[in-house]
């Protein structure tokens, strides 16, 4: 009588355990875009940051005043290095000071596997800050 109580527990944990095993599949690859578009977003960040510390004030330098950053060349350079890669205003934050200029990116990575379950993406950051050198 016992086989006839059992009948189907089978099929109920082999659809469980499927529906488990694409959970994780959707953990992984999504979670490894994710990570792609952090290193991403980082790596923008760190460019448009060396961008922008690339704008030294040259008649200070040369006037012996030492490496100063002309703030709105280096704004202008992080700014369009940005936008050339695609960010529009509000992604990004661009602050400059007299030999530093940092750089903070916002994006989002969109999921594929995950959106079944009502996650079509989430947000990444990263900041970057370059300092103004002579070599």
């Amino acid at each position: 009588m016992s086989v006839h109580r059992e009948r189907g527990g089978a099929t109920i944990f082999v659809l469980a355990m499927s529906m488990v095993l694409f959970l994780c599949a959707g953990l992984v690859i999504d979670a490894g875009m994710g990570i792609n578009t952090r290193m991403r977003v980082a790596d923008d960040a760190e460019q448009a940051a060396r961008a922008g510390a690339n704008a030294v004030d040259v008649l200070t330098l040369r006037a012996g005043g030492g490496v100063v950053i002309d703030p709105a060349l280096a704004r202008t350079h992080a700014l369009d290095f940005l936008q050339a890669r695609g960010y529009g205003p509000g992604q990004f934050t661009v602050t400059v000071t007299a030999d530093t200029v940092a750089v903070q990116v916002r994006d989002h990575s969109e999921t594929t596997i995950l959106k079944l379950i009502g996650i079509a993406d989430y947000p990444v950051s990263a900041r970057a800050t370059a300092t103004a050198a002579t070599s």
